[in-house]
């Protein structure tokens, strides 16, 4: 259990330096690409990739699509911290698990049992009680948390897709993601330098560091709980997403002091319902 909890505290640590950046004037952009350079390294000394197996039968459009993907979600989640706060933000990233699970039913034709359609059922007016705004705010910026979820969601399918390529490790494939989305980020970073004269800032690249080293260790410590519970996957799936639900609410609500509604409770209440479902329909 002490992995789970490491990966929990990995993931809501992300959430907590970006919210904590926001002091700093920070570009996001410099952030998320020295985040990919820090995550490429660890990744290498960590899982040793067998690079050599990387050719032109790896799933190199799907490799693509997620390096897109990662760092434009990873913008938008710092996007979602900044207007709507940790505790929406991270309720939104979890709750993105509806989309591969309708995806399997849509798009795949698996089996759909009654609990799974319970746990839909609940968490929808979950995600709509959670992203409803306080009545003093007249700025509701639900688009950012709504990006998280729907992209989130989208790059847990094409991992799970990649995870079907059996002769290539997982690990492989993770890193050859992070040094894409890095590629990216660095043509990204030379735009805005290069047009909108944003330099270069030792502060982002630090930030960035640590996001990585965060970001990096929520993996780690995720697929050594994965081996360690190797007998309950599903404990480890529904313990990663309440534990961050639950984690990053407290520390929103007590180190940030962000104000959420009634109605925003109980849509966080609704969400960890919807997630015990989902856990005891993958069990059954």
């Amino acid at each position: 259990m002490l992995f789970l909890v490491l990966s929990i505290l990995c993931s809501v640590t992300v959430g907590v330096l970006f919210k904590f950046s926001r002091k700093y004037g920070v570009s996001n952009t410099q952030i998320v690409a020295s985040n990919y350079l820090f995550a490429l390294v660890l990744c290498y000394l960590f899982f040793s990739p067998e690079l050599n197996a990387v050719g032109t039968s790896a799933p190199w459009g799907i490799y693509i699509a997620i390096s897109v993907l990662l760092p434009s979600i990873f913008l938008f989640l710092a996007a979602s911290i900044k207007h709507m706060g940790i505790v929406k933000t991270d309720a939104a990233q979890r709750l993105s698990l509806f989309i591969p699970i309708l995806a399997a039913w849509i798009l795949f034709k698996e089996d759909f049992n009654m609990l799974k359609v319970a746990a839909l059922v609940v968490g929808f007016p979950a995600l709509v009680l959670i992203f409803a705004k306080p009545t003093q705010n007249t700025e509701n910026k639900w688009i950012y948390p709504a990006a998280v979820l729907l992209g989130f969601g989208v790059i847990d399918i094409l991992f799970k897709q990649i995870a079907l390529y059996s002769s290539l490790p997982y690990t492989t494939s993770l890193f050859v993601v992070f040094g894409i989305a890095l590629l990216i980020m660095i043509v990204v970073v030379i735009y805005e330098g290069t047009i909108n004269k944003v330099s270069l800032n030792i502060r982002n690249i630090l930030f960035g560091g640590l996001v990585g080293i965060f970001n990096f260790g929520n993996i780690l410590f995720y697929l050594k709980a994965h081996q360690a519970i190797v007998k309950n996957p599903s404990t480890v799936f529904a313990g990663m997403n309440m534990g961050v639900i639950i984690i990053g609410s407290l520390v929103g609500i007590l180190m940030f002091k962000e104000k959420l509604t009634k109605m925003n409770f109980a849509g966080l209440f609704l969400a960890l319902i919807s997630i015990i479902l989902i856990v005891i329909s993958q069990t059954n």
